[in-house]
């Protein structure tokens, strides 16, 4: 064969080889876009519970903390919602938070439909260990929680962060302007805000921290705050709590937030404790 014809038979191979690969790889693309969507499966509520670790949060409110969380996973109450739920099975994830830098996924994304699999998760939970850590970011704690919605590999028929602590945000961008970009998106935030402790003089902690969160924190779709008063308290206001956002039975507000322009408290009250006290830059909580 001439070397002309020779090089250009050549070419013609190599480019028929590229374009196999190509289309090879673009069914392998295709075919792995279609596994990932089979693979997306429907729940009723996609739930991230994100219970703060900061240093204000004492140990012994740590464990009543997560106790109450464990305790409401194996209860009759909720494992009765859960059933009665279109899918019959929600998705979960368990997030620990503190600073506007300090957030970690305790317990990734897993699926609970019945009782087995909520007591495996709820004994998964209750064998981590504890940690606490600096600063108190509900803006950040709100940012990453939201964010994990995105890559959970479930389609929720409602999407809802469950936020607990013990005082408002200092640290971090402005809790409500967070606040009205997860709620845009779609997603509820409920509060359970845990005011076992009176504020201390000369400390940054909050009277009426549950205003601060119905105003401040909260919002959404049937958004609603259940707070702490008492340590008897916390199993059954946890429990309530996530029975409730599991049955979804009442669309209307549990509470009607005010408006962020007048609050009753503070929106930054927070960050103008901490800068009061901590006005030096030093970073304790």
């Amino acid at each position: 064969m001439p070397r002309r014809l020779l090089w250009l038979s050549l070419v013609a191979t190599c480019a028929a080889a590229i374009s196999l690969a190509g289309l090879g790889a673009v069914s392998a693309g295709l075919r792995d876009g279609a596994l990932r969507v089979a693979e997306t499966t429907d729940v009723d509520v996609e739930l991230a519970l994100a219970v703060d670790v900061s240093y204000s949060m004492d140990p012994d409110e740590q464990a009543l903390q997560r106790e109450g969380y464990v305790s409401a996973l194996k209860s009759g109450e909720f494992l009765d919602a859960l059933k009665h739920g279109t899918h019959g099975r929600i998705a979960l994830t368990y997030i620990e938070w503190a600073g506007v830098t300090d957030q970690k996924i305790l317990l990734p994304w897993r699926l609970i439909d019945g009782g087995a699999s909520a007591a495996a998760v709820a004994d998964d939970i209750a064998r981590a260990p504890y940690r606490r850590a600096y600063r108190t970011s509900i803006s950040g704690a709100l940012t990453f929680a939201a964010a994990q919605f995105e890559t959970s590999g479930y389609r929720g028929i409602r999407r809802v962060i469950d936020v607990s602590g013990d005082g408002a945000n200092n640290q971090g961008a402005p809790v409500v302007a967070i606040r009205d970009k997860v709620v845009a998106n779609g997603i509820t935030i409920n509060g359970l805000p845990i005011m076992l402790k009176a504020p201390q003089p000369g400390s940054i902690d909050i009277d009426n921290l549950d205003m601060y969160y119905e105003d401040c924190v909260i919002g959404g779709r049937g958004a609603f705050v259940i707070p702490i008063r008492e340590r008897e308290q916390f199993k059954e206001a946890t429990r309530t709590k996530l029975v409730l956002e599991i049955a979804d039975n009442d669309f209307r507000p549990k509470v009607t937030p005010a408006s962020a322009a007048a609050p009753r408290v503070s929106c930054t009250i927070g960050e103008r404790l901490w800068q009061q006290r901590w006005g030096n830059g030093l970073d304790f909580n």
